[in-house]
């Protein structure tokens, strides 16, 4: 147990740092390490959303499922296995992507955000901690989507095979993706660190299984918070990096790509903390399954990138708080039509819920 807690703790201390440095070598602000946001930049960048300050291939995605498979083949782990109700995973991506661009990062940028004084990170907190509570009152209940089956090796290839084959194009023929030129598509680290760093970050979240939906899922339900140390260790990393370097900023107005409309900061991580809840993990630990694997994390990646498209799309995601020209503030937030679908989403997860209960037998004629 003590061997798995020091794991943990590294594998969180090393992505901390990488989440500094990858912001210092170019990354946005409070946003060193974003799974949700680099994805929906990889959205961008294949054309699946015209948003055109958010499109970028994104190498750090990249870098987490290939580590992850590299690690998994290097230890044994490496086991290729679908049919999780794949649809269903595929819907619950989209939503969960929805969700945490209403709020405007994953867990993980939450805690990354945490670490830089942005307190409308607590408001995400507080709604995730909501969402995965509800969601484990489903699974004490005997929620499930159903078991998976082992499946030849070269089906579990297959999203580690596409990201190399993105990473090539993305190397070697660049233009044919579309880029940024201003926003937080426009800010991104050289490829090579990006990849770099990202490879060790995924190595290490492979081994130490690091996950806050899990860590918190799991002190729920048995009072075991090992998973939760790694997150510590993330956002004790950024809140020193950021000290040092002068970068925290404490408050809740006008903090880096973020918004301080409180209640849909809430309720978009309500829908993130219970739709990864129910998939069996936060959207980091989806890529590293997909790295391991999983085919069913894979589905639920496709889902979340189909999301992010969709999301910006119609105009679903968050926008940041920002100044007019008198020079004042003027809250961000999400739209109306963000707003049904957070809510529709949580409608959706109920549904999902319900549907995935142990069917009761009829009595006895």
């Amino acid at each position: 147990m003590k061997k798995v807690n020091w794991i943990v703790v590294i594998a969180g201390a090393v992505v901390g740092i990488a989440a500094v440095v990858l912001t210092l070598l170019g990354n946005p602000a409070n946003m060193g390490f974003c799974i949700a946001c680099f994805l929906r930049d990889i959205a961008g960048g294949v054309g699946m959303h015209s948003a055109a300050k958010v499109q970028y291939i994104r190498p750090e995605i990249i870098g987490l499922v290939l580590g992850a498979f590299i690690m998994a083949l290097a230890k044994g782990e490496f086991r290729a296995k679908a049919g999780s109700s794949p649809a269903t995973r595929f819907v619950l991506g989209a939503f969960v992507m929805i969700g945490a661009l209403a709020f405007l990062g994953c867990p993980l940028r939450m805690v990354i955000r945490l670490g830089g004084g942005d307190l409308n990170a607590l408001v995400g907190m507080a709604g995730f901690v909501i969402g995965i509570f509800v969601g484990v009152q489903f699974l004490k209940r005997g929620f499930s989507l159903r078991r998976n089956y082992t499946l030849e090796k070269a089906e579990g290839g297959i999203l580690p095979a596409l990201m190399v084959g993105l990473l090539i194009l993305f190397v070697a023929v660049p233009t044919l993706f579309k880029a940024s030129e201003q926003g937080p598509g426009s800010m991104h680290a050289p490829v090579i660190a990006a990849l770099a760093i990202a490879l060790v970050a995924g190595a290490l979240a492979q081994r130490s299984r690091l996950c806050m939906v899990g860590g918190i899922r799991d002190g729920i339900m048995f009072q075991d918070f090992k998973l939760l140390y790694g997150f510590v260790a993330i956002f004790l990393v950024v809140l020193i990096g950021n000290l040092a370097l002068g970068k925290f900023k404490f408050g809740f107005e006008l903090q880096p790509i973020a918004h301080s409309s409180h209640l849909w900061n809430a309720l978009g991580m309500v829908l993130v903390g219970w739709g990864s809840v129910l998939l069996g993990g936060c959207p980091l630990r989806q890529l590293i399954l997909a790295g391991e694997g999983n085919g069913d994390s894979a589905i639920t990646v496709f889902g979340m990138i189909a999301g992010a498209a969709f999301a910006h799309n119609f105009g679903l995601a968050g926008n940041p708080d920002s100044l007019n020209e008198a020079g004042e503030l003027v809250v961000g937030g999400i739209s109306t039509a963000g707003k049904v679908a957070v809510l529709l989403g949580i409608v959706v997860l109920v549904a999902i819920s319900l549907l995935n209960m142990p069917k009761k037998e009829k009595a006895a004629e």
